[in-house]
């Protein structure tokens, strides 16, 4: 009920913010999920890139700290302060934060949303939430699905084959539904097994005990299959600890970032769902700005389409493309 209450203050308290000239100063804040993570500290490189080619743009960044109540806050505290014209966010729920960014629209903040769309679908990438500028997103499921087919055809002469799957919090709704994906497409096959699922919480150290833990009870896998890149860097030092040998374990993470490319190429990881964070962070950027200046934007950029590599980048690609470098460092 205080969440509410407050809300509703700041609904009827605020008056909406003036539309601004070409050449107005414009002051746009970016609430990450985790200023810590380096996903989303590419999105706020690309967003300082985009913000640089304009005289008049400054940009800040916020911690949401993989925490949900401390994100609704930090839109709370900003559209009270009325010091930012525009907000960027990458959400770290989904579905809860979707009344705050109601309450900051109203007041007259042009928002965007970064890697997953806001409100309950997931799926749908058009704004859900009244007053949304952009979604630069891509249906979380589809690459999800994607990795799972890549898991399918490494394992068609394996039976059983033994599948490790590392994701982020469970508890996130994307995360749920990356992990439902996999159990649905892996499920199709009666030869393949998930053996044991792990949190990584986006973080190598997390990820190396999640892994380390699996592999005492479970040191017979073929598969680590994981929905961020930074899991496997974890997993990788936990194979190795437990005298195993990486070629023999079929890795596939998402993200691609630069160890992940290195990784694949050497032949330690086979392969990553290829995703642009510098890209999204540039193209979330230019449509806030120019929403805030009243001209007219996208409202969904697909986030998969803002690179050239394909969805799952492997070794035979990159040894074809020699010169290609990803868009983060990881």
């Amino acid at each position: 009920m205080k969440t509410m209450t407050k809300l509703a203050v700041l609904a009827t308290a605020l008056t909406p913010l003036p539309a601004l000239a070409q050449d107005d100063s414009i002051s746009i804040a970016y609430l990450a999920s985790s200023s810590q993570n380096g996903f989303n500290q590419a999105i706020y490189d690309g967003i300082q890139r985009a913000a640089a080619e304009y005289d008049n743009v400054s940009v800040e960044i916020f911690d949401g700290e993989f925490s949900a109540p401390v994100q609704f806050s930090q839109v709370e505290d900003l559209v009270a302060a009325q010091r930012f014209e525009g907000m960027i966010v990458t959400p770290n729920d989904t579905v809860g934060i979707a009344t705050a960014l109601e309450t900051a629209a109203n007041a007259g903040v042009k928002t965007a949303a970064t890697l997953f769309p806001i409100g309950p679908d997931l799926s749908n990438m058009e704004p859900q939430v009244e007053g949304l500028v952009t979604t630069v997103a891509s249906d979380p499921s589809i690459g999800a699905r994607r990795q799972a087919e890549d898991v399918v055809a490494y394992c068609e002469d394996i039976d059983p084959c033994k599948v490790v799957v590392l994701i982020g919090q469970l508890v996130f709704p994307f995360d749920n539904l990356r992990y439902e994906t996999y159990q649905t497409v892996l499920g199709e096959h009666d030869n393949i097994e998930i053996v044991a699922t792990g949190e990584g919480n986006y973080s190598p150290e997390t990820s190396m005990t999640a892994m380390q833990d699996i592999l005492q009870s479970n040191r017979d896998v073929d598969v680590v299959l994981s929905n961020a890149d930074q899991h496997l860097m974890g997993a990788e030092i936990a194979i190795q600890d437990a005298g195993l040998d990486l070629e023999d374990i079929y890795l596939i993470g998402a993200g691609l970032n630069q160890i992940a490319v290195d990784a694949i190429r050497s032949g330690m990881w086979d392969a990553s769902l290829a995703q642009f964070p510098r890209s999204m962070g540039e193209a979330a950027l230019h449509s806030i700005v120019a929403a805030i200046r009243g001209e007219e934007v996208e409202t969904w950029i697909d986030e998969s389409k803002l690179g050239e590599s394909p969805v799952i980048v492997t070794q035979e690609w990159l040894e074809e493309n020699p010169d290609f470098e990803a868009e983060w460092q990881g």
